[in-house]
């Protein structure tokens, strides 16, 4: 069971969020994280992005995904609009980072990224949402506009104790380089890409 172990209110380059930390000891070096936006009004439906870490796309800034855009997209909305982002330690769609980049030397071979998963004997996908949702449900919200392009996370919600009041399309601009992601990310995966109600990051 998750317990909030820390929280802090920290400014960051689109305002100031509280920042909480979830595991279920203290020691847990890789807690989940809610960022809370200081205008949030949790009596009515809460606008949540569930978003799970992506060390080359936020950090360094990778062009071969959208997370980074997406994350600094939502960040931006949620600040302005209130909100709530539940982020998942699962990086690389849960494979870690040491196999991720062994996925990505089989894609610079021609392998998509579900193949490349494959190849190595691992998921296509093996993320859960089942902690954002004990998250939500530690921070007592009982409704949600989630920032989704994924037909899983609205799954999860929908299947859970939480009202899913709408959907609201997270979509970036696709590049040369991650084209090929967001194919198989529509084609493999059927995440809910080419909306014309997009949020982008500018």
């Amino acid at each position: 069971m998750l317990k909030i172990q820390a929280e802090s209110n920290v400014p960051t380059a689109y305002g100031e969020f509280r920042m909480i930390a979830f595991a279920e000891v203290e020691t847990d070096w890789m807690p989940q994280m809610a960022i809370v936006a200081k205008n949030t009004d949790f009596s009515k439906p809460v606008n949540v992005r569930f978003h799970s870490e992506c060390i080359t796309g936020e950090v360094f800034h990778s062009r071969k995904c959208e997370c980074g855009q997406q994350l600094d997209a939502a960040m931006k909305f949620i600040y302005e609009n209130g909100g709530i982002i539940v982020y998942l330690r699962q990086e690389g769609r849960n494979i870690g980072i040491i196999n991720k980049l062994r996925a990505y030397a089989l894609q610079e071979q021609g392998l998509d990224t579900v193949e490349a998963n494959l190849q190595l004997g691992l998921p296509a996908d093996d993320r859960n949402f089942s902690s954002a949702i004990e998250i939500l449900n530690i921070l007592n919200v009982k409704e949600v506009n989630l920032l989704t392009n994924n037909p899983e996370k609205i799954k999860m919600v929908e299947e859970s104790n939480i009202k899913l009041n709408k959907r609201i399309p997270l979509q970036m601009d696709s590049t040369k380089e991650s084209a090929s992601y967001l194919k198989v990310k529509k084609d493999y995966f059927g995440h809910l890409l080419d909306d014309e109600d997009t949020i982008n990051p500018s």
